[in-house]
């Protein structure tokens, strides 16, 4: 603020004078030129030849509008060449700076400011570019309110070495006192860094003590939030040592420390049966789930302690049939399958960590499969001919992604990448066939017959042969891009997450995310890319055996002729079996006649590799998504952009083609008045250009200029610049024919 006072006082006098003379004998006072900024002219008179050269320069100039400062710190009296200036114009002469500032806050502001010198001066050095609240604060609270600790010192722990250049060595000295009596240190001339150290350490103790300062933790809280400072505070926490600590749960619950909550985890999980403890601790484990630090910082696993502690397995006794079975599972238990493969994720490799988790999760699904299974004759698979049942069923352009391997629980993970689009989603579910494995189940997908064929290729051959009227196309998922839009049926096969599954087993679980990103940005694309709907479905689901021990593995004496799978057993006769453990179904396969499922999570004992596996009859492998997303944009609403001249755009001669975009709309509403669009050109399937954005009006039509350059043939598509929907396409293509460039 005094910079604007002093800036007041200059124009006062260039309001009658051409030459204002500032006469500083303190020598303190330069800070308030250079507030000036680059604008002014300022003459600096350190002696008599600077004095004459500076009357010189003033007495040459021709123009009468010029203004001009001389600054000098000699008194009036000694000056020579200039003083006459002080007489016939306007000076401003400081010869206290303090007195300077007091008087100035007193006409302006009526306040009277009780600070030393030293801190007095600071206080106006950091007035500069801040209100009159700056020193109305200082003068009810007094020199706390220096410096605005919350907002400089996210700077200063930054880059204390940069930040230390922002103020004179005075007025660093007492930001310096501030910052050491904020950490209840007596101030020691040190260098900044260690005391930027300091500060930061005394910070981290408070969180870990719970008794932190409220104003390191505003600052705490606005670094963590920081895109530009964050990277510095990761490094300090990372030289920080938290030490052993007696009580684990009394810590500020926005701490940084992971290790501290992988301890929490731990003791968690060693009372997790123990319900009067676990209540105890839910308020906590809810804050510290809501927290942005720990959000901010990637500590993501609370949610799914969470959803494990609160599940209340008091509901599973209410299931009364299977179809109660079915709901409980599609609206709560799947929760409980989420929550544990995240966990497995996050600690698989940590037996001790994760074992109790496991172990509760498996006594839960336990209670849980006695009531499907009780229920389990009502069973009956619906998967059988599903891609056909679509086909029929539309006539606007579809694409059915083909999953391999999407659990129902995974499956929500998809729906979460999706977000908050305009797309509309059906979610529904079906019933796989028995045994859930993926030979058998794609073959129900696709073939209507329920005969069962051994490859992709095959599938896609009958599938082909019984639509044949139909324009029908195949795509791997990952081939998706802006040109697959050819075919009016599109089916888009992935074989993630079971591929990975095979390969990594539960090491895998770290790719889910990366898998559910590619589907919902495959979704998204086909979407735009023109299909009305898209579909995903699936095989079958699976089930993580997490940590194994022998006791787990369920083995059972058959007879030589069995085929024996980590999810079931395929047999030519009947087998004596424990009801308690197995069920056998009656089903003829191969040479087989019989078919028997674990009735527990565990797995048969096998030759190979345990971990990721399906083929089984729970909900886990036999529940599997059937789910539908719709474009309803209300784009009839909008503004129709369309490629006006597509039938000039066939056979061209020469290098240089035009394409002219239409706006077009037959309803007068504000939102088909104009719409911003954007051009990408296409050549061999892959994109070669695109265009700035650009807005068109409605009934306008526009021309755009374009060079094939080595391409003979490409492809336009014109794009809304918001929702990346396509609008309209067209082919343009050379002609061969030589252009004679107007020779006849």
């Amino acid at each position: 603020m005094i910079d604007n006072w002093f800036k007041k006082d200059i124009e006062n006098i260039w309001d009658t004078h051409s030459i204002v003379v500032v006469i500083d004998v303190t020598k303190e006072s330069w800070f308030l030129l250079d507030s000036l900024g680059n604008d002014v002219t300022i003459f600096k008179a350190k002696d008599e030849l600077e004095e004459l050269k500076i009357k010189y320069e003033i007495e040459k100039s021709n123009n009468s509008q010029d203004k001009f400062i001389i600054y000098t710190t000699t008194p009036r009296e000694d000056l020579k060449f200039i003083r006459e200036y002080t007489e016939t114009h306007g000076t401003i002469e400081i010869s206290r700076l303090d007195t300077y500032i007091k008087n100035k806050v007193k006409d302006h502001l009526n306040l009277n400011i009780n600070l030393g010198k030293e801190e007095l001066i600071s206080a106006a050095k950091v007035s500069i570019g801040k209100t009159e609240t700056y020193w109305l604060d200082l003068s009810h609270k007094g020199s706390s309110e220096i410096f605005d600790l919350e907002k400089e010192l996210l700077p200063f722990l930054h880059d204390p070495k940069s930040f230390s250049k922002k103020y004179d060595e005075s007025t660093q000295e007492i930001f310096y006192k501030k910052i050491s009596e904020l950490i209840e240190q007596i101030y020691v001339k040190k260098p900044v860094s260690t005391l930027a150290t300091e500060v930061v350490h005394h910070l981290l103790d408070g969180l870990i003590k719970n008794n932190i300062h409220p104003t390191l933790l505003n600052v705490y809280n606005t670094w963590i939030d920081s895109y530009s400072y964050k990277d510095s505070l990761l490094a300090y926490i990372d030289n920080y040592k938290t030490g052993q600590k007696e009580d684990l749960f009394e810590v500020h619950v926005a701490h940084p420390f992971k290790n501290l909550d992988i301890q929490w985890f731990i003791e968690i999980g060693k009372h997790i049966s123990d319900k009067a403890y676990v209540d105890k601790m839910l308020p906590l484990i809810n804050q510290r789930n809501g927290n942005k630090v720990a959000k901010s910082l990637n500590i993501l696993f609370w949610n799914d302690v969470k959803v494990i502690l609160e599940f209340d397995e008091k509901n599973i006794n209410q299931i009364s049939s299977f179809q109660e079975a079915v709901d409980f599972y599609l609206k709560h238990f799947y929760k409980l399958d989420r929550a544990i493969r995240k966990l497995y994720s996050e600690f698989l490799t940590q037996r001790e960590l994760i074992e109790p988790w496991q172990l509760y999760y498996k006594n839960l699904s336990n209670i849980f499969l006695d009531k499907w299974f009780k229920y389990i004759e009502d069973y009956s698979s619906n998967q059988t001919g599903r891609i056909q049942q679509i086909l029929n069923k539309h006539s606007s352009k579809t694409a059915i992604i083909v999953g391999d391997g999407v659990a129902w629980e995974f499956s929500k993970d998809i729906i979460d990448a999706m977000g908050h689009t305009e797309y509309e989603l059906t979610s529904d579910y079906m019933l796989a066939g028995l045994p859930s494995e993926t030979e058998h189940n794609m073959s129900q997908l696709y073939v209507d017959s329920g005969e069962v064929f051994s490859t992709k290729k095959e599938r896609e051959e009958y599938l082909t042969k019984n639509n044949a009227d139909l324009d029908l196309g195949f795509i791997d998922l990952d081939n998706v891009n802006e040109t697959t839009d050819k075919v009016n049926f599109l089916i888009c096969s992935c074989k993630d997450p079971d591929k990975l599954g095979e390969t990594y087993q539960q090491q895998a679980l770290k790719y889910f995310d990366s898998v559910a990103n590619t589907y919902a940005a495959k979704i998204k694309q086909l979407l735009r890319n023109g299909y009305k709907q898209v579909y995903l479905l699936t095989d079958h689901g699976y089930t993580l055996t997490g940590i194994l021990d022998n006791s787990d593995k369920i083995e059972v004496q058959l007879s030589s002729d069995a085929a024996k799978n980590e999810r079931y057993i395929r047999t030519k006769k009947r087998q004596e079996i424990d009801d308690h453990l197995m069920m056998e179904i009656s089903q003829n396969y191969s040479d087989y006649e019989y078919c028997y499922f674990s009735k527990r999570l565990g797995p048969f004992k096998t030759p190979g590799v345990y971990g990721f596996s399906h083929g089984g009859i729970s909900p886990q492998e036999t529940l599997i998504p059937y789910l539908k997303w719709t474009n309803t944009g209300t784009q009839e609403d909008l503004l129709e952009v369309v490629i006006s001249n597509k039938s000039d755009l066939k056979d061209i001669t020469g290098n240089i083609y035009s394409i002219k975009l239409k706006g077009n709309a037959e309803a007068d509403n504000l939102f088909a008045m104009q719409r911003k669009v954007f051009l990408m050109f296409f050549a061999d399937g892959k994109e070669i250009n695109k265009s700035d954005i650009f807005t068109i009006e409605k009934g306008e039509e526009l021309k755009k200029e374009y060079q094939f350059d080595s391409h003979q043939q490409i492809e336009v598509k014109i794009l809304d610049a918001n929702t990346k929907q396509q609008l309209d396409k067209a082919i343009i293509t050379q002609s061969s024919a030589r252009d004679l460039g107007g020779l006849f």
